[in-house]
């Protein structure tokens, strides 16, 4: 997995390449401990790229949720995978994620 962070105008983007996974989620989370996020911005997450995410990978993005949340910023999803987006509506957690269909529209205001 690799995970590519660049700044918009209302937050940082990263673009999480390949497997979000057992022995990749630790990254994510690694990566979101040095992030800093002000409050009322956006961070999203750009799954566009991402082959694959377990039971993990989805623990990392509630974890990417709560440190936004705890920084009194917004998160959104962008591009969400057909494969990932079903386990997120069966968990319910489609309720809980912003899901936006590409990152132009995850950054708008």
């Amino acid at each position: 997995m690799n995970i590519e962070v660049r700044d918009t105008r209302t937050g940082p983007v990263l673009e999480v390449i390949g497997e979000l996974d057992y022995d990749t989620s630790a990254e994510l989370s690694h990566l979101l401990a040095t992030l800093s996020i002000e409050s009322g911005q956006r961070l999203v997450l750009d799954l566009a790229r991402m082959e694959f995410c377990d039971s993990s990978g989805i623990s990392a993005l509630i974890a990417a949720r709560n440190h936004a949340k705890s920084g009194g910023a917004d998160i959104a999803l962008a591009a969400v995978p057909a494969n990932t987006l079903r386990v997120l509506r069966v968990v319910g957690l489609d309720q809980v994620f912003p899901l936006h269909p590409d990152v132009e529209s995850a950054i708008r205001p």
